[in-house]
């Protein structure tokens, strides 16, 4: 710490004191903490204290929270102290739903949410082809035809023919994934180390998109991508233990690196294996990962039961790891027209989207799930999705009344016929939307619902809000950037790149936008009793900022930076 902030504190103490009465002399001063902030905004959405300038830490708990003279006294020989500089400070931001390793794995792969055409990303391809050893899987994610400047040629709903992809890498396979992450593009080696034919089914809810003479265009829909992914992973499965471990220790580095930089101190894992677990659990031991993970299990129900005891973890390594939600897929995403629909898509009459997994087997998972002690965690898009959703949970509820606070939760939640939306709020349902989805979405939805169904079902958070239902905010990442930013500025304007709001009225304001990340991402996991506010005897996670986003301008918010993040009394990020 500095001398002048050693002596600005120092004077405002002593000022303090003289006027009340105080003989410091005599006081006894608390044992000091490891880690004092001072200086700054505090938002602490504690209702004792909702602001403060400054706060105490030992170890990785906080102790005080309140005035600059008053924290001083936590102030000895080896505490870290934290000039704040007016900058605002809040509880750690809680990223509710996002792919955690595919976060780091995007980043060794090519990055494709910035191209602007079909040619361009072949072009991309062909580049990386060059600098490929033959035969190596080539990968890519985040292209999307709704947002490419011209339609390919040819091409079947927006979705181009593999040709060209094919021309330019005819040795390596190449799969390229949607943003959603729920279609992806091949090229014929990739079909043809998969296996995929003409006469190649199409499976349980999923759909290969084929040409009018029945061939592969090399386009897969929801569960029929993993035709080529099971395929082209031989060579994968090929690799040593210690390669395998390699690459991971990377991906999970990567995406670590990632969320810190971003202002996160917990994130919603929203689905990976038991193996995934174990590896995150060596990673932990080693005192290797920053970021807290709240890990959904991708796991079928049976096994789940089989291992319900082994598997359910509260708080690993002093709350870095929690595994207590299973994660399931009811249906798909608008874009690829996979999201389950009450009524046929505008855009694609034949079609009101895909199932895809069976309701038996959601109603098996309920089951589990509610006698094992489980959340459940179910991603739902279309209309259809999110009323079977609640239908299911609604009758598991009924079947067991003795089990409350449930907080089972429905990720996504994207598009809700209005019926339902009470139903959030009657049954305790937790609503984990994406707010930034809503403007990165919004110029393309009317197109697949029409006008008048996009204004009344899509991203309804103030009729949700009303209805007493709790919002836990996120990115989806790497489905749009581990930033939170954006998806807070989307929750407050709902506007899109062409500056028009997406029917704004369904607008948060900036407190309830700043709890979907805080309070209520920790509510979500069952964690308000640790994280979501700034108050002693809770975790000293803390993200700050460089502007004050519940006053600044509203242009102001996405220029807005992280300047630090604090996770149990460590800076693991500065700026």
């Amino acid at each position: 710490m500095s001398q002048k902030i050693r002596s600005r504190i120092a004077g405002a103490l002593a000022v303090f004191a003289a006027g009340a009465g105080l003989v410091l002399a005599g006081a006894v001063p608390p044992e000091p903490a490891t880690l004092v902030l001072t200086n700054g905004k505090i938002v602490t959405l504690d209702a004792a204290v909702p602001e403060a300038e400054a706060l105490a830490a030992r170890g990785d708990r906080i102790v005080a929270v309140g005035p600059a003279v008053e924290i001083a006294r936590y102030i000895g020989p080896e505490t870290e102290v934290v000039d704040l500089g007016e900058r605002l400070a809040t509880p750690g931001w809680i990223d509710s739903h996002l792919h955690f390793m595919s976060v780091g794995a995007s980043k060794l792969s090519l990055d494709l949410t910035t191209a602007k055409s079909w040619e361009e990303i072949v072009g991309r391809v062909e580049a990386a082809v060059q600098n490929a050893v033959p035969g190596a899987l080539i990968t890519g994610r985040g292209w999307h035809q709704e947002k490419w400047n011209q339609v390919p040629r040819p091409n079947i709903d927006g979705l181009p023919f593999h040709d060209a992809l094919s021309r330019v890498s005819p040795d390596n396979p190449v799969i390229l994934t949607h943003a959603s992450g729920h279609s992806s593009l091949a090229n014929a080696k990739a079909m043809e180390l998969s296996g995929v034919t003409a006469d190649t089914a199409d499976p349980p809810g999923g759909r290969i998109i084929k040409d009018g003479e029945g061939r592969p265009i090399g386009a897969f829909l929801e569960t029929a991508m993993d035709l080529v992914q099971l395929g082209t992973s031989r060579a994968r499965a090929a690799r040593t233990p210690a390669e395998v471990m390699t690459e991971n220790r990377k991906i999970i580095e990567l995406a670590d690196r990632e969320c810190l930089s971003k202002g996160l101190t917990s994130v919603g894992d929203a689905g990976v294996g038991w193996t995934t677990v174990e590896l995150y659990k060596r990673i932990i031991d080693e005192g290797r990962l920053g970021i807290r993970l709240n890990v959904m299990l991708s796991e079928n129900a049976r096994r789940i039961e089989a291992n319900a005891a082994a598997w359910k973890i509260e708080g690993y390594g002093a709350h870095h790891l929690s595994v207590h939600t299973i994660k399931r897929l009811i249906d798909g995403a608008l874009g690829s027209h996979g999201a389950w629909l009450l009524e046929p898509y505008e855009d694609l009459p034949s079609s009101a989207g895909l199932n895809t997994e069976s309701i038996e087997e959601m109603k098996e998972t309920a089951r589990v799930a509610v006698e094992n002690g489980f959340q459940v965690a179910t991603h739902a898009i279309g209309d259809r999705a999110n009323r079977e959703t609640l239908d299911i949970y609604e009758e598991a509820f009924r079947a067991h009344p003795g089990k409350t606070d449930l907080r089972w939760r429905i990720e996504h939640a994207q598009h809700l016929h209005p019926a339902d939306v009470p139903r959030f709020g009657k049954l305790g349902v937790v609503a984990a939307m994406q707010a930034v989805h809503c403007p990165s979405d919004g110029p393309w939805v009317p197109k697949r619902l029409g006008a008048k169904r996009a204004g009344e079902t899509s991203y309804v958070w103030r009729s949700l809000l009303k209805s007493g239902a709790v919002i836990a905010n996120g990115t989806d990442a790497p489905v749009e950037a581990a930033d939170p930013l954006p998806s807070f500025y989307a929750a407050v304007t709902r506007k899109m790149n062409n500056g028009e709001a997406f029917f704004p009225a369904q607008k948060m304001s900036r407190e309830e936008a700043l709890r979907s990340y805080t309070v209520n991402g920790a509510y979500a996991a069952f964690e308000e009793g640790i994280k979501g506010t700034l108050a002693a005897g809770k975790l000293a996670d803390v993200t700050v900022f460089t502007r004050d986003l519940l006053t600044c301008p509203e242009e102001e918010i996405l220029s807005a930076e992280v300047a630090m993040t604090i996770v149990g009394g460590k800076v693991l990020y500065k700026k």
